[in-house]
């Protein structure tokens, strides 16, 4: 099986049994055609998202789940002869031949058609004939039909197609009084004259152009079509829209600049929490890391906050903690945040952040302020410390320890090496090994603890990440969420080890992105995707005693690659989608602001926050290209955040340079080494 014919099987599951499609013929048939065979090749890599994509000439293949809903409410059956209107790249028309006898597709685009023809002829589909024409007017000569089924949205339903149905024929098609927003219609005729007809979802189709449908664009309207709109007149979706925007500008609340001693106040209201998660809509944006900054300084200084704790590796984090706690650093690997991308932490926002904690807790000795890394990514780093550590507590340990780790010596510089060779069966017995070596080091805690309980801390950590690393190297390639899952609940498990070593009383606020800070279940990752994150793991902990707060921006700058290990860019932020919550976040017109977003504060807000809107994610890789199907999902913000924090114009981090041959002897400038 391969990555395609896994992601087809997860999206099936996911995407269309799971969402109430239960009819056999149709789900047979999408797991068997190949979507990634009918959108253009830059975009297979999205070919099983949850999502249309563009196939060119102004028109895109449907969503899975929508193209499902339609096939299934069109009730087709094997011998079937069926109407496909609106070809495009022929996806609906293959899934339609899996099932029914005999396909007749309309295309308008002479172009799209002569293409769908030979992919659907290649794929060997022998019972398609596509057609090049007017698709409100079906076609006559090739009636009756037992099913017709348009993907693309008209004023109403032509009278040519309703005629063209056979008795108890069913017709599915889009209808709507706005070129981008209709319903799903299905029809039964039941006798010459006579159709049942009932709507029953909401969908956004391109327009049906024809005779009995929209005109031409820039043309003038059809005789027989009921009027469109005119330019002057105002859509449909305007009134909720401005109504949207109206409600998020009455609920914000503006802030001064970040550097203001006034930015962090609003964070007051969460002082009383146990953890404090600090969203970002990107990894290499300056204004995240400069607010998360001035927010954590005020809940360090006012609060009794204790530690901090971010999404970077723990061994490079704890170099950090040595810093800024003026301990002794380890001989090996003194500069951290090496690896891929380094601009996410060796940045100027961040190590400003480090010379402030540093001091603080230069004049706070008796509460010195901790800071850890959460992820997961250190495995080579991570033995070599739980080997550093037990050459000098237990050198006999540290022998049987090399061994069991000399399992994974081959794959410790390409851990995802290691997760393609295990693939094969040959490797599991590293897993046993790793688990081995974990459970020797806590049956010692006591005695190593008592040496040095902060030296025991970081060992038991590293061992903990090389058996967890282990598993999620495999999980990589096993597909589906169990790798983004494994990672999550690491992080989780890493912040429970961080406060429960501070004490009862010990609180701490965690930096990570909006997509491991907001709660997953209330995502499209969560929703269909069945992945989980540290947000929703906090609040099912914790409940009130977790903050989540997000953060967003409309367009500027920002630093990433064009690929995984490709150089840092400064790239262009394209301004945000329409119908995403920061196109409507945008329109308030407000520069800077917070939405509170807690029960009882803005209910009303709330309400309308809850239904699902696109938000944008972008991360390590940014690519504007494929913005709409890489970086957006569909999110509810009023249950995902407690508070979201808004910058309209951000920019990009400035990096610091990677000096690999240098000395750390710049005091202003270590650990980073520049």
């Amino acid at each position: 099986m391969d990555d395609f014919d896994e992601a087809r099987t997860w999206m099936v599951e996911r995407q269309i049994v799971q969402r109430g499609v239960r009819d056999d013929y149709v789900i047979a048939a999408m797991r068997r055609v190949p979507r990634e065979a009918f959108v253009p090749a830059e975009l297979r890599e999205f070919a099983y998202d949850d999502t249309p994509l563009p196939i060119g000439g102004e028109q895109s293949i449907s969503q899975p789940y929508i193209v499902a809903k339609m096939l299934a409410a069109a009730e087709l059956q094997p011998g079937d002869r069926v109407l496909d209107i609106g070809t495009g790249s022929g996806y609906a028309a293959a899934l339609a031949a899996e099932i029914a006898g005999r396909v007749d597709s309309i295309e308008r685009d002479a172009s799209l058609a002569e293409s769908a023809r030979e992919r659907l002829q290649r794929l060997g589909y022998e019972n398609v004939e596509v057609h090049v024409g007017d698709g409100t007017a079906g076609l006559a000569a090739h009636a009756p039909y037992n099913a017709i089924i348009a993907a693309a949205g008209g004023p109403h339903v032509p009278q040519a197609l309703r005629a063209q149905l056979a008795l108890g024929g069913r017709l599915v098609m889009p209808v709507g009084s706005s070129l981008s927003r209709q319903r799903l219609v299905k029809i039964v005729r039941r006798g010459e004259h006579d159709y049942d007809e009932h709507a029953f979802a909401e969908v956004r189709f391109v327009p049906l152009v024809g005779d009995d449908g929209w005109p031409e664009p820039g043309g003038a309207p059809h005789a027989q079509s009921r009027p469109a709109p005119t330019p002057a007149a105002p859509k449909p979706a305007a009134p909720k829209l401005a109504a949207l925007e109206i409600a998020i500008r009455d609920a914000a609340e503006p802030l001064p600049d970040i550097d203001s001693p006034e930015f962090a106040t609003f964070v007051d209201r969460f002082a009383g929490r146990r953890v404090v998660l600090l969203g970002e809509a990107s990894h290499g944006t300056s204004e995240f890391y400069r607010a998360r900054a001035a927010i954590t300084r005020r809940l360090v200084e006012r609060h009794g906050f204790s530690t901090v704790a971010v999404e970077a590796d723990w061994p490079d984090a704890a170099i950090i903690d040595r810093h800024v706690r003026d301990r002794p650093m380890p001989a090996e690997r003194s500069r951290p945040f090496r690896r891929f991308p380094t601009w996410m932490w060796r940045n100027t926002d961040f190590m400003a952040f480090v010379a402030w904690l540093r001091s603080h807790n230069a004049a706070h000795r008796d509460s010195e302020t901790r800071f850890y890394g959460l992820d997961i990514y250190s495995l080579s780093e991570s033995i070599d410390a739980v080997l550093r550590y037990l050459d000098s507590v237990d050198p006999v340990a540290a022998r049987i320890a090399r061994e069991r780790y000399g399992c994974l010596s081959p794959w410790q510089k390409d851990p995802a090496v290691y997760g393609r060779a295990a693939l094969s069966g040959g490797y599991a017995q590293c897993e046993k090994q790793v688990v081995a070596q974990l459970g020797d080091l806590l049956k010692s805690r006591l005695d190593y603890a008592r040496e040095d309980g902060e030296r025991f801390l970081d060992a038991a950590q590293n061992a903990r990440l090389v058996a967890v690393a282990e598993q999620y190297y495999r999980a990589m390639y096993y597909g589906g969420p169990q790798s983004w899952n494994l990672r999550d609940t690491h992080m989780f498990d890493t912040l429970r080890h961080a406060l429960d070593s501070g004490g009862p009383q010990a609180r701490l606020v965690v930096w990570a992105h909006n997509s491991h800070i907001g709660d997953a279940s209330a995502t499209q990752m969560g929703r269909v995707q069945d992945e989980i994150n540290l947000g929703q793991l906090c609040r099912a902990q914790f409940g009130d005693a977790a903050a989540l707060i997000g953060f967003g921006t409309h367009s500027g700058t920002v630093a990433a690659a064009s690929d995984w290990g490709g150089p840092m860019e400064v790239k262009t932020v394209l301004p945000s989608l329409e119908g995403s919550v920061e196109f409507s976040t945008h329109g308030t017109g407000l520069v800077r602001f917070l939405l509170d977003l807690r029960p009882g504060v803005h209910d009303a807000l709330r309400e309308r926050l809850r239904a699902p809107l696109l938000e944008r994610f972008i991360g390590v890789i940014y690519r504007p290209e494929t913005e709409r199907y890489s970086h957006y999902a569909e999110a509810s913000l009023a249950e995902q955040f407690d508070a979201y924090v808004w910058f309209d114009r951000t920019s990009a981090v400035s990096a610091l340079p990677v000096c690999a041959d240098q000395k750390d002897s710049v005091a202003e400038t270590f650990p980073f080494g520049v």
